[in-house]
C-alpha cells in the first residue's frame, strides 16, 4: 500500500479518521453559500467530516446552524472560519459554547485563536496554499493542516501551486496530519493524493452539486453544464478567486486588461455579488466561485451518495490502481 493507514471492517484508520472520530477520511469543504447545517449534517451522517461554512454568515446565523446540525447528526461536525471577516469574535464565542468539536480556520494567522481554541478542547485545522505557511502553521500548534491547491474554487493562494506540486512538498514540510484540497472530486484522485503523502481529502465543488447544499439550484445546474476552461482565476490585484465565467466575470476581465485600480475592482466586485450568484441564482451577473474540476462533475446526488462514490472508488483504486 502506497499510504500510511488501514482498511476496517467499516472504514479507514489513519491519523486524521482518528483525529476526528470519523470512518471515511473525506472532509467536505465549508463554502460560501453553499455549506449549511444540511450539508454538514448530510455528510457527517454518512461518515465523513461535515462542515459548516461560517463565511456567508452572521453570528445569529451561524449559531442556529450549529444548534440545528448538533439535532440532525450525533456524528462529528465542524466549523470553518475566514479569520478575516468581521464579528470573529461572536463566532468564537457560539463556537465555544456550543461546544463544536473541531474548527478550520482560514484567511489569517493561525497563531491568532489556535491557543484559545485548544483551550476550550477543539481541534484546529487550518488551510494554506503553500508549504511556508504550512510550517508556520506547525509552529502555531495546529491539530492538522489542509494544502489546497490551485485548482481549487473560491479563494485561492497567490503563489499558484498545483495540488499535484503542492502536497509532495507540505509533506515534507511537516510531521503532522495533512489535508489534500483543491480539483478532487473522485476517489481515484482521493487516492492520489493519499499516495503523495495526504492522510486525507477535503472536497467542495463535488459537495456543491447535492441536494442538501444551500446553493441555488440555477448554480448547481451550470456546475453540471460546464465543460474544460469555463473556470478561472480573477481579482488577483484583490485576492485571487477562481470563478465560472459569465457577464461578470467578463466585466471583471474588460477591467483588468486596461488596467483598472484596485477601487475600481472593489466597485465592480460591490456588495453581496457571491450571493446573488451562488445563493440567489443570478448566472449573469453573480459571482460564481466554483473549482476547476467542475468539468467532469455530470449530476446532481445526494451528500451520502457522493461519499459512497468516493469511498468505493479509492477502495477499488487501492485494490487495482492502475485499472480504469
Amino acid at each position: 500500500m502506497l499510504f500510511e493507514g488501514k482498511f476496517t471492517a467499516d472504514g479507514f484508520d489513519n491519523r486524521i479518521t482518528r483525529l476526528f472520530g470519523i470512518r471515511y477520511p473525506i472532509i467536505q469543504a465549508g463554502m460560501i453559500w453553499a455549506s449549511g447545517w444540511k450539508l454538514a449534517s448530510a455528510v457527517s451522517n454518512a461518515g465523513g467530516l461535515g462542515i459548516i461554512g461560517a463565511g456567508s454568515m452572521y453570528p445569529h446565523v451561524l449559531l442556529e446552524h450549529i444548534q440545528q446540525c448538533k439535532k440532525a447528526t450525533d456524528n462529528p461536525f465542524a466549523v470553518n472560519l475566514p479569520l478575516l471577516y468581521p464579528s470573529i469574535d461572536e463566532h468564537i464565542a457560539h463556537i465555544i459554547a456550543e461546544k463544536v468539536p473541531i474548527v478550520f480556520t482560514s484567511a489569517g494567522n493561525p497563531k491568532t485563536w489556535t491557543a484559545r481554541l485548544k483551550e476550550h478542547g477543539i481541534t484546529v485545522v487550518h488551510v494554506v496554499s503553500s508549504a511556508k505557511f504550512a510550517r508556520k502553521c506547525q509552529d502555531a500548534g495546529v491539530d492538522a493542516v489542509v494544502a489546497e491547491g490551485f485548482e481549487a474554487g473560491g479563494h485561492n493562494g497567490r503563489e499558484e501551486t498545483t495540488t499535484l506540486c503542492l502536497i509532495p512538498a507540505v509533506r515534507e514540510a511537516i510531521s503532522i496530519p495533512l489535508i489534500a484540497a483543491g480539483g478532487i472530486a473522485t476517489g481515484r484522485a482521493m487516492y492520489a493524493m493519499m499516495a503523495m503523502g495526504a492522510e486525507g481529502v477535503q472536497v467542495g465543488s463535488r459537495f456543491v452539486c447535492t441536494p442538501e447544499a444551500s446553493s441555488h439550484l440555477a448554480f448547481k445546474e451550470a456546475i453540471v453544464a460546464a465543460g474544460e476552461g469555463d473556470t478561472i482565476v480573477a481579482l488577483k490585484k484583490l485576492t485571487p478567486v477562481r470563478l465560472m465565467k459569465n457577464q461578470f466575470y467578463q466585466q471583471v476581465q474588460e477591467a483588468e486588461n486596461t488596467g483598472a485600480p484596485v477601487q475600481d475592482l472593489e466597485q465592480l466586485l460591490g456588495r453581496a455579488r457571491a450571493k446573488h450568484g451562488m445563493f440567489e441564482g443570478d448566472m449573469a451577473e453573480g459571482e460564481l466561485e466554483i473549482g476547476q474540476v467542475s468539468s467532469i462533475i455530470k449530476n446532481i446526488i445526494p451528500a451520502k451518495e457522493v461519499v459512497e462514490e468516493m469511498w468505493g472508488s479509492f477502495k477499488e483504486a487501492a485494490d487495482h490502481p492502475f485499472r480504469f
